[in-house]
């Protein structure tokens, strides 16, 4: 990029983004940042992504304090991906399948009470609302979007997730990629010359992959739970900006995330947490942790 290139951005869009950004505050409606509370249980909505639920975990915990947690899901929402990015659901962002399949994870969490489909049910937080804000959302970190709509913290280094670890792949490199937020240049042919590679995902993204990865194996799962205790009892664990990522950065296994320059919106923390842009940074990372589990 040239200095003329820089400077382009640097004066027009960043105003651009500005007046957008002011214009966008005096046509939004602010949130109940203390809403009326229930004796033993705090509400929440969601209608989705998987992922961006998961990253909204942090912030249920603290909204509830000592409350247990009633996640109420809205299914059958108009997808937000372009048909070419094949998204699962059918162009659904989350179906009956989708909560039937997150909800043993989160009820795994000793914090939540109740998983269900929302019908009409009371609701004090409605996570969704961070939508209507002028927030330019292909930036900053999904779980903090949630903490600038609440006006609350949490520590992002430690794990907000746990499960109990499948063991038997204890020697295995998991990976992810979808078709969605992939990096310019990025290859995983290299990853041939490793043993024990296990790819979690769609059939048609692990077939994909396979080309790059001839012996390629593929794990299917019967929930999402199933789908954790296999990411957190693995050697490390490579993604993209998809849900299985979302997973592995609420158990804070070992990890690296391909990220997406257009829109770097997930942040790895923590211990043993890696980002790449390029092919070199890229394979020098996975060889760290490869040498780290070993």
């Amino acid at each position: 990029m040239t200095i003329f290139e820089r400077l382009y951005i640097a004066v027009f869009k960043e105003k651009a983004r500005r007046s957008l950004f002011s214009k966008g505050l005096t046509r939004v409606s602010m949130p109940n940042l203390h809403p009326p509370s229930h004796p033993d249980a705090v509400h929440f909505k969601h209608f989705g992504l998987i992922g961006d639920i998961i990253y909204a975990v942090p912030a249920m915990k603290v909204l509830a304090g000592d409350k247990k947690i009633h996640l109420h899901l809205q299914i059958n929402q108009k997808s937000l991906y372009k048909k070419s990015m094949k998204h699962a659901n059918q162009g659904k962002i989350l179906t009956e399948k989708s909560v039937e399949m997150i909800a043993p994870l989160l009820l795994a969490q000793p914090e939540f009470a109740v998983v269900d489909v929302l019908t009409d049910q009371p609701v004090d937080y409605d996570l969704d609302e961070f939508r209507n804000f002028p927030f330019d959302y292909n930036t900053n970190h999904i779980c903090r979007w949630y903490f600038h709509m609440y006006g609350i913290t949490a520590d992002l280094g430690k794990p907000w997730l746990q499960v109990t670890p499948d063991l038997t792949f204890k020697n295995e490199i998991v990976i992810a990629r979808s078709f969605r937020y992939r990096a310019p240049g990025i290859r995983y042919d290299f990853l041939k010359d490793y043993p024990n590679i296990t790819f979690v995902g769609l059939k048609e993204e692990y077939e994909d992959m396979k080309k790059a990865i001839p012996g390629l194996k593929h794990r299917t799962v019967k929930d999402f739970l199933e789908f954790a205790q296999i990411i957190a009892g693995c050697k490390f664990f490579i993604g993209n900006q998809s849900f299985p990522f979302a997973v592995a950065e609420g158990l804070k296994v070992p990890r690296a995330l391909e990220l997406c320059f257009e829109c770097p919106n997930v942040i790895p923390e923590g211990p043993n947490a890696y980002d790449f842009l390029y092919q070199p940074q890229f394979e020098k990372l996975v060889k760290q942790l490869d040498q780290l589990a070993k």
